[in-house]
């Protein structure tokens, strides 16, 4: 590995001893090697501290950090970002799992078309023991080499975890920071997409677990969420039309602050308009997570055998 890595991974956690040493392993199994991997440890008070001081001492790709006190998740998210220095950057789940091609599949893309600037690849929802819960296909239209239709598409349509796709570093330091109101992954992703088009790898290779634990499963309010990603949205400051108000307003920022031609920048206004006055559209909202599950005995793909760590389980 060079000295300064082409690709980082910030993995910020909290909490998350049950499977985070999967994760890991999965990562650092991964056919591309050239990355660091920064692990941010919102100050977790179970066994993280130890799992991670573990993969550091045995992986010198492993950088661990660890925060005096819990600062949030959105804040942490940031934090993890900036101590990176790659010239690529993902951000990764401690639940999450990936299967050994990833980073290489998405590294490939980004150099093979300068004009991406994100790349990622087809995904699942597993439960879990890692069983695909939820395949579903990626029908957003991020590709598009046109901002307003990416745009619009990132509104309107459901799916999609582009949020932890591989991103060109300077991007990603040209939009504002993830924030903590209401649905901010999806204002921080559609600010993204505004600089240029996205690439998705048609293989399988990304698993997102749907677990009771997860972040959005325990919190399961707007209030609660917002809270979870950044405790100083506690109090009677931070009503629920506040956090709603501020992801509409996050979507009018990110169309002002984006590089677009006059013309784009306007229709990017009128389908914002049009997705603020309608929310008919079917889908619309819609969480991949509660689509009707598949039955893992019936489906062809076999996490076990994409991901490294997991040689041998029967599941």
């Amino acid at each position: 590995m060079s000295a300064r890595p082409r690709l980082s991974i910030g993995l910020p956690v909290y909490n998350g001893e049950e499977y985070l040493a999967e994760a890991l392993d999965a990562l650092l199994g991964q056919t591309y090697e050239d990355f660091e991997l920064v692990i941010s440890d919102n100050n977790s008070t179970d066994g993280t501290r130890d799992i991670c001081r573990k993969y550091a001492a045995g992986d010198s790709r492993v950088r661990y950090l660890r925060l005096p006190r819990n600062i949030g998740a959105a804040p942490n998210h940031n934090f993890v970002f900036a101590q990176c220095r790659g010239e690529l950057f993902k951000w990764a789940s401690h639940d999450d799992l990936y299967a050994r091609d990833l980073l290489r599949r998405c590294v490939e893309a980004l150099d093979g078309r300068p004009e991406v600037i994100l790349a990622h690849s087809g995904q699942a929802v597993i439960d879990g023991e890692g069983r695909v819960k939820v395949p579903y296909a990626y029908g957003l239209a991020t590709d598009s080499p046109h901002a307003p239709e990416r745009f619009r598409s990132l509104l309107f349509e459901p799916g999609g975890d582009d949020f932890y796709g591989v991103m060109r570093a300077d991007v990603l330091r040209r939009v504002k920071p993830h924030d903590s109101y209401h649905h901010a992954d999806r204002t921080f992703v559609a600010e993204i997409t505004l600089h240029g088009p996205f690439h998705q790898v048609p293989e399988l290779l990304y698993f997102r677990r749907d677990h009771p634990t997860r972040a959005e499963r325990a919190n399961p309010g707007k209030r609660a969420r917002c809270v979870n990603l950044d405790p100083r949205r506690a109090g009677l400051l931070h009503p629920t039309p506040r956090l709603l108000a501020e992801y509409a307003g996050g979507f009018v920022s990110a169309i002002r602050r984006a590089p677009l031609s006059s013309a784009d920048r306007r229709a990017c206004y009128r389908h914002l308009a049009a997705w603020m006055t309608s929310r008919a559209r079917p889908g619309a909202g819609e969480r991949v997570e509660d689509r009707a599950p598949v039955d893992p005995d019936r489906h062809d793909v076999s996490v076990d055998a994409l991901v490294a760590g997991r040689e041998g389980r029967r599941v």
